[in-house]
Protein backbone atom coordinates (compact mmCIF):
# COMPACT_ATOMS: atom_id res chain seq x y z
CA UNK A 1 0.00 0.00 0.00
CA UNK A 2 1.03 3.43 -0.43
CA UNK A 3 3.63 4.68 1.89
CA UNK A 4 3.54 8.10 0.45
CA UNK A 5 0.63 10.77 1.83
CA UNK A 6 -0.82 12.16 -1.53
CA UNK A 7 -3.48 14.33 -0.07
CA UNK A 8 -5.55 15.03 -3.11
CA UNK A 9 -2.26 15.72 -5.30
CA UNK A 10 -3.36 15.79 -9.28
CA UNK A 11 -1.92 13.58 -11.99
CA UNK A 12 -3.93 12.62 -15.49
CA UNK A 13 -5.10 8.84 -17.04
CA UNK A 14 -2.36 9.49 -19.66
CA UNK A 15 -3.57 10.18 -23.14
CA UNK A 16 -3.56 13.69 -24.91
CA UNK A 17 -4.21 15.79 -27.47
CA UNK A 18 -0.86 16.55 -29.06
CA UNK A 19 0.71 15.20 -31.88
CA UNK A 20 4.19 16.05 -30.58
CA UNK A 21 5.43 14.85 -27.75
CA UNK A 22 7.48 17.23 -26.26
CA UNK A 23 4.44 19.55 -26.83
CA UNK A 24 2.22 16.96 -24.35
CA UNK A 25 5.04 16.39 -21.82
CA UNK A 26 5.92 19.95 -21.23
CA UNK A 27 2.43 20.48 -20.75
CA UNK A 28 2.15 17.92 -18.73
CA UNK A 29 5.44 19.02 -16.44
CA UNK A 30 4.53 22.49 -16.21
CA UNK A 31 0.98 21.89 -14.42
CA UNK A 32 1.73 18.27 -12.58
CA UNK A 33 4.77 18.77 -10.82
CA UNK A 34 4.35 16.36 -8.01
CA UNK A 35 3.10 13.31 -10.29
CA UNK A 36 3.60 13.86 -13.94
CA UNK A 37 2.42 10.99 -16.15
CA UNK A 38 3.68 9.72 -19.55
CA UNK A 39 1.42 10.79 -22.21
CA UNK A 40 -0.14 8.74 -24.91
CA UNK A 41 -0.92 10.55 -28.27
CA UNK A 42 -3.25 8.65 -30.21
CA UNK A 43 -3.45 11.52 -32.88
CA UNK A 44 0.28 11.41 -33.53
CA UNK A 45 0.00 7.78 -34.89
CA UNK A 46 -2.30 4.30 -35.10
CA UNK A 47 0.24 2.68 -33.13
CA UNK A 48 -0.42 4.96 -29.96
CA UNK A 49 -3.67 3.95 -29.65
CA UNK A 50 -4.76 2.16 -26.15
CA UNK A 51 -5.26 -1.34 -27.83
CA UNK A 52 -2.06 -0.95 -30.61
CA UNK A 53 0.38 0.19 -27.96
CA UNK A 54 0.93 -2.65 -26.03
CA UNK A 55 0.87 -5.08 -28.93
CA UNK A 56 4.10 -5.11 -29.93
CA UNK A 57 5.70 -9.06 -29.61
CA UNK A 58 2.17 -10.23 -29.17
CA UNK A 59 1.75 -13.81 -31.00
CA UNK A 60 0.29 -13.52 -34.50
CA UNK A 61 -0.58 -9.67 -33.97
CA UNK A 62 -1.16 -7.84 -37.28
CA UNK A 63 -1.43 -4.50 -37.39
CA UNK A 64 -2.29 -2.95 -40.73
CA UNK A 65 -5.12 0.03 -41.94
CA UNK A 66 -5.48 1.13 -39.04
CA UNK A 67 -6.78 -2.07 -37.73
CA UNK A 68 -5.48 -4.30 -35.22
CA UNK A 69 -6.38 -8.53 -35.13
CA UNK A 70 -4.42 -12.19 -34.53
CA UNK A 71 -3.70 -14.23 -37.25
CA UNK A 72 -4.59 -17.71 -35.33
CA UNK A 73 -2.43 -19.34 -37.69
CA UNK A 74 0.47 -17.66 -36.99
CA UNK A 75 -0.23 -17.18 -32.63
CA UNK A 76 0.54 -20.79 -32.03
CA UNK A 77 4.44 -21.46 -32.91
CA UNK A 78 8.30 -19.35 -32.03
CA UNK A 79 6.30 -16.39 -30.77
CA UNK A 80 4.34 -18.00 -28.42
CA UNK A 81 6.71 -19.98 -26.72
CA UNK A 82 9.04 -16.69 -26.28
CA UNK A 83 6.56 -15.40 -25.05
CA UNK A 84 5.78 -17.35 -22.41
CA UNK A 85 9.62 -18.23 -21.80
CA UNK A 86 9.92 -14.24 -20.92
CA UNK A 87 7.00 -14.49 -18.69
CA UNK A 88 8.58 -17.57 -16.84
CA UNK A 89 12.25 -15.80 -16.56
CA UNK A 90 10.45 -11.99 -15.77
CA UNK A 91 12.34 -11.20 -18.95
CA UNK A 92 10.63 -7.89 -19.11
CA UNK A 93 13.22 -6.46 -21.52
CA UNK A 94 12.77 -8.70 -24.44
CA UNK A 95 8.96 -6.65 -24.09
CA UNK A 96 9.91 -3.16 -24.25
CA UNK A 97 7.51 -0.26 -25.67
CA UNK A 98 9.19 0.90 -28.55
CA UNK A 99 9.35 4.79 -29.48
CA UNK A 100 7.59 4.41 -32.74
CA UNK A 101 4.71 3.16 -30.54
CA UNK A 102 4.91 5.30 -27.53
CA UNK A 103 7.37 8.58 -28.18
CA UNK A 104 5.74 10.68 -25.27
CA UNK A 105 7.36 7.72 -22.76
CA UNK A 106 10.43 7.69 -24.54
CA UNK A 107 10.58 11.73 -24.39
CA UNK A 108 9.12 11.82 -20.89
CA UNK A 109 12.16 9.18 -19.85
CA UNK A 110 14.52 12.04 -21.29
CA UNK A 111 13.50 15.14 -19.46
CA UNK A 112 15.94 16.59 -16.68
CA UNK A 113 13.92 19.09 -15.81
CA UNK A 114 11.65 16.73 -13.65
CA UNK A 115 11.64 16.23 -10.09
CA UNK A 116 8.76 14.63 -8.90
CA UNK A 117 7.38 12.80 -5.63
CA UNK A 118 6.14 10.10 -8.29
CA UNK A 119 5.72 8.77 -12.02
CA UNK A 120 3.07 7.73 -13.06
CA UNK A 121 2.32 4.99 -16.21
CA UNK A 122 -0.24 2.78 -17.43
CA UNK A 123 -1.23 -0.06 -19.85
CA UNK A 124 -4.27 -0.97 -21.45
CA UNK A 125 -5.70 -3.69 -19.00
CA UNK A 126 -6.44 -7.41 -19.92
CA UNK A 127 -9.87 -7.29 -20.04
CA UNK A 128 -10.73 -4.33 -22.65
CA UNK A 129 -7.61 -5.77 -24.75
CA UNK A 130 -8.54 -8.84 -24.48
CA UNK A 131 -12.25 -7.85 -25.83
CA UNK A 132 -11.40 -4.78 -28.23
CA UNK A 133 -8.52 -7.36 -29.99
CA UNK A 134 -10.44 -10.00 -32.36
CA UNK A 135 -8.73 -12.87 -34.34
CA UNK A 136 -9.08 -12.62 -38.15
CA UNK A 137 -13.09 -14.03 -37.52
CA UNK A 138 -13.36 -11.00 -35.30
CA UNK A 139 -13.85 -13.42 -32.50
CA UNK A 140 -12.26 -11.41 -29.28
CA UNK A 141 -8.81 -13.02 -27.69
CA UNK A 142 -10.49 -13.25 -24.47
CA UNK A 143 -12.48 -15.67 -25.37
CA UNK A 144 -9.64 -18.18 -27.06
CA UNK A 145 -8.06 -19.57 -23.41
CA UNK A 146 -4.73 -19.47 -24.75
CA UNK A 147 -5.31 -16.18 -26.53
CA UNK A 148 -6.98 -14.58 -23.70
CA UNK A 149 -4.17 -16.35 -21.43
CA UNK A 150 -1.01 -14.62 -24.10
CA UNK A 151 -2.38 -11.22 -23.74
CA UNK A 152 -2.36 -10.80 -19.92
CA UNK A 153 0.74 -12.35 -19.48
CA UNK A 154 1.94 -9.98 -22.11
CA UNK A 155 0.67 -6.98 -20.58
CA UNK A 156 2.16 -7.83 -17.56
CA UNK A 157 6.06 -7.65 -19.01
CA UNK A 158 5.18 -4.52 -20.92
CA UNK A 159 4.00 -3.34 -17.21
CA UNK A 160 6.57 -4.27 -15.90
CA UNK A 161 9.03 -3.26 -18.23
CA UNK A 162 7.75 0.53 -18.10
CA UNK A 163 7.35 0.52 -14.28
CA UNK A 164 11.74 -0.57 -14.22
CA UNK A 165 12.27 2.51 -16.81
CA UNK A 166 10.28 4.86 -14.97
CA UNK A 167 12.17 4.23 -11.70
CA UNK A 168 15.12 6.19 -13.32
CA UNK A 169 12.68 9.53 -12.66
CA UNK A 170 11.54 8.79 -9.18
CA UNK A 171 11.52 5.64 -6.85
CA UNK A 172 8.03 5.79 -6.67
CA UNK A 173 5.98 4.92 -9.13
CA UNK A 174 2.36 4.49 -9.89
CA UNK A 175 0.52 1.78 -12.95
CA UNK A 176 -2.55 2.15 -13.85
CA UNK A 177 -4.49 -0.66 -15.77
CA UNK A 178 -6.92 1.00 -17.58
CA UNK A 179 -10.34 -1.07 -18.01
CA UNK A 180 -12.83 1.55 -20.28
CA UNK A 181 -14.72 -2.36 -21.08
CA UNK A 182 -15.31 -2.39 -17.86
CA UNK A 183 -18.46 -0.18 -18.15
CA UNK A 184 -20.40 -2.98 -19.96
CA UNK A 185 -19.72 -5.87 -17.33
CA UNK A 186 -23.08 -7.43 -16.19
CA UNK A 187 -24.51 -6.82 -19.67
CA UNK A 188 -25.36 -9.32 -22.25
CA UNK A 189 -22.32 -7.74 -24.06
CA UNK A 190 -19.84 -8.59 -21.79
CA UNK A 191 -19.93 -12.54 -21.04
CA UNK A 192 -16.94 -13.11 -18.61
CA UNK A 193 -17.36 -14.43 -15.43
CA UNK A 194 -16.38 -12.31 -12.55
CA UNK A 195 -13.82 -15.16 -11.39
CA UNK A 196 -12.06 -14.44 -15.33
CA UNK A 197 -11.60 -10.88 -14.74
CA UNK A 198 -10.05 -10.46 -11.54
CA UNK A 199 -7.81 -13.84 -12.56
CA UNK A 200 -6.59 -11.97 -15.68
CA UNK A 201 -6.08 -8.33 -13.62
CA UNK A 202 -4.57 -9.96 -10.75
CA UNK A 203 -2.12 -12.00 -13.54
CA UNK A 204 -0.48 -8.15 -14.77
CA UNK A 205 -0.94 -6.22 -11.75
CA UNK A 206 1.57 -9.07 -10.09
CA UNK A 207 3.97 -7.91 -12.66
CA UNK A 208 4.19 -4.44 -10.99
CA UNK A 209 6.12 -3.91 -7.72
CA UNK A 210 5.30 -0.38 -7.05
CA UNK A 211 1.89 1.24 -6.76
CA UNK A 212 -0.71 0.03 -9.06
CA UNK A 213 -4.24 1.36 -9.78
CA UNK A 214 -6.91 0.82 -11.63
CA UNK A 215 -9.31 3.04 -14.32
CA UNK A 216 -12.71 2.63 -15.21
CA UNK A 217 -14.63 6.07 -17.37
CA UNK A 218 -18.09 4.71 -16.19
CA UNK A 219 -20.14 3.33 -14.18
CA UNK A 220 -19.28 -0.42 -13.43
CA UNK A 221 -19.64 -3.19 -10.44
CA UNK A 222 -16.92 -1.56 -8.22
CA UNK A 223 -16.84 -4.43 -6.19
CA UNK A 224 -14.93 -6.51 -8.71
CA UNK A 225 -12.10 -4.10 -8.86
CA UNK A 226 -12.06 -3.81 -5.14
CA UNK A 227 -11.68 -7.21 -4.92
CA UNK A 228 -8.32 -7.31 -6.71
CA UNK A 229 -5.03 -6.18 -4.96
CA UNK A 230 -4.89 -2.06 -6.62
CA UNK A 231 -3.88 0.59 -4.31
CA UNK A 232 -5.58 3.08 -6.15
CA UNK A 233 -9.17 3.24 -7.70
CA UNK A 234 -9.85 6.30 -10.15
CA UNK A 235 -13.32 6.56 -11.59
CA UNK A 236 -15.30 9.47 -13.70
CA UNK A 237 -16.45 11.53 -10.07
CA UNK A 238 -17.38 14.27 -12.67
CA UNK A 239 -19.97 12.31 -14.51
CA UNK A 240 -20.61 9.13 -12.07
CA UNK A 241 -20.07 10.00 -8.57
CA UNK A 242 -22.62 8.16 -6.95
CA UNK A 243 -21.62 4.46 -8.27
CA UNK A 244 -19.12 4.54 -5.77
CA UNK A 245 -21.46 5.06 -3.25
CA UNK A 246 -23.77 2.13 -3.80
CA UNK A 247 -20.27 0.32 -2.28
CA UNK A 248 -20.06 1.36 0.75
CA UNK A 249 -18.84 -1.52 2.52
CA UNK A 250 -16.36 -2.13 -0.19
CA UNK A 251 -15.05 1.57 -0.06
CA UNK A 252 -14.23 1.48 3.55
CA UNK A 253 -12.83 -1.84 3.59
CA UNK A 254 -10.38 -0.45 0.94
CA UNK A 255 -9.66 2.73 2.49
CA UNK A 256 -8.84 0.91 6.08
CA UNK A 257 -6.37 -1.24 3.79
CA UNK A 258 -4.62 2.14 2.78
CA UNK A 259 -6.23 2.08 -0.18
CA UNK A 260 -6.19 5.84 -2.73
CA UNK A 261 -9.27 7.37 -4.31
CA UNK A 262 -8.28 8.86 -7.23
CA UNK A 263 -11.17 11.11 -8.44
CA UNK A 264 -11.99 11.99 -11.59
CA UNK A 265 -13.30 15.42 -10.78
CA UNK A 266 -12.12 17.60 -13.75
CA UNK A 267 -14.15 17.35 -17.27
CA UNK A 268 -12.81 15.63 -19.94
CA UNK A 269 -15.37 17.59 -22.25
CA UNK A 270 -14.80 21.21 -23.28
CA UNK A 271 -18.65 22.29 -23.28
CA UNK A 272 -19.03 21.64 -19.41
CA UNK A 273 -15.31 22.19 -19.04
CA UNK A 274 -15.90 26.07 -20.26
CA UNK A 275 -18.42 26.86 -17.28
CA UNK A 276 -16.29 25.10 -14.05
CA UNK A 277 -14.14 27.09 -11.85
CA UNK A 278 -11.85 25.89 -8.89
CA UNK A 279 -14.57 26.98 -6.82
CA UNK A 280 -17.53 25.10 -8.54
CA UNK A 281 -15.00 22.07 -8.70
CA UNK A 282 -14.47 21.99 -4.76
CA UNK A 283 -18.26 21.81 -3.98
CA UNK A 284 -18.63 19.08 -6.46
CA UNK A 285 -15.64 17.13 -5.10
CA UNK A 286 -16.62 17.62 -1.28
CA UNK A 287 -20.12 16.64 -2.62
CA UNK A 288 -18.89 13.55 -3.92
CA UNK A 289 -16.66 12.54 -1.16
CA UNK A 290 -19.24 13.07 1.47
CA UNK A 291 -21.52 10.15 1.32
CA UNK A 292 -18.32 8.34 2.47
CA UNK A 293 -18.04 10.40 5.63
CA UNK A 294 -21.31 8.72 6.95
CA UNK A 295 -20.38 5.12 6.43
CA UNK A 296 -17.45 5.48 9.31
CA UNK A 297 -14.77 6.93 6.90
CA UNK A 298 -13.10 10.47 8.18
CA UNK A 299 -13.33 13.26 5.95
CA UNK A 300 -9.60 14.03 6.70
CA UNK A 301 -8.58 10.65 6.65
CA UNK A 302 -10.31 10.56 2.75
CA UNK A 303 -8.42 13.48 1.74
CA UNK A 304 -5.44 12.38 2.88
CA UNK A 305 -5.71 9.23 0.67
CA UNK A 306 -6.88 10.89 -2.47
CA UNK A 307 -5.71 11.85 -5.67
CA UNK A 308 -7.05 14.17 -8.36
CA UNK A 309 -7.26 13.48 -12.33
CA UNK A 310 -9.55 14.71 -14.98
CA UNK A 311 -12.23 12.41 -15.61
CA UNK A 312 -10.89 10.42 -18.22
CA UNK A 313 -8.57 11.21 -21.42
CA UNK A 314 -8.11 14.36 -22.56
CA UNK A 315 -7.01 13.31 -25.71
CA UNK A 316 -10.37 14.34 -27.48
CA UNK A 317 -10.26 17.82 -26.58
CA UNK A 318 -8.40 20.70 -28.31
CA UNK A 319 -4.89 21.68 -27.10
CA UNK A 320 -6.00 24.69 -25.31
CA UNK A 321 -8.59 23.07 -23.57
CA UNK A 322 -6.06 20.39 -22.04
CA UNK A 323 -4.28 22.81 -20.79
CA UNK A 324 -7.20 24.51 -19.09
CA UNK A 325 -8.29 21.27 -17.81
CA UNK A 326 -4.63 20.72 -15.92
CA UNK A 327 -4.62 24.22 -15.34
CA UNK A 328 -8.26 23.60 -12.96
CA UNK A 329 -7.01 20.43 -11.76
CA UNK A 330 -3.55 21.46 -10.86
CA UNK A 331 -5.43 24.58 -8.86
CA UNK A 332 -8.32 22.57 -7.25
CA UNK A 333 -5.48 20.21 -5.49
CA UNK A 334 -3.84 23.43 -4.39
CA UNK A 335 -6.99 24.70 -2.31
CA UNK A 336 -8.09 21.16 -1.20
CA UNK A 337 -4.35 20.57 0.34
CA UNK A 338 -4.30 24.33 1.85
CA UNK A 339 -7.37 24.19 3.27
CA UNK A 340 -7.62 20.36 4.66
CA UNK A 341 -3.91 19.62 5.32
Amino acid sequence: MPDMNFGCLPTIIGSMPQEDAASACNQIAHYLKDIPAWPQLPERSFLENMYVQYSEGFPGVVVENNKIYVDKTKSEGKELENLYSAYIENDFKQYAISPEYAAGLHYFLGMDSLSPKAVKGQVTGPVSWGLTVTDENRKSVIYDDVLGDAAARLLRLKAAWMENVLKKLSKNTIIFLDEPYMVSFGSAFFSVSREKVVKLMEEVLGGISGLKGVHCCGNTDWSVLLETSIDILNFDTYNYSESLTLYPAEVKKFIDRGGVIAWGIVANDEEPLAGETVSSLKDRLEEAMAPFTRNGIKFDQLVKQSLLTPSCSLASMSIDAAGRALELLAELSDNMRRRYL
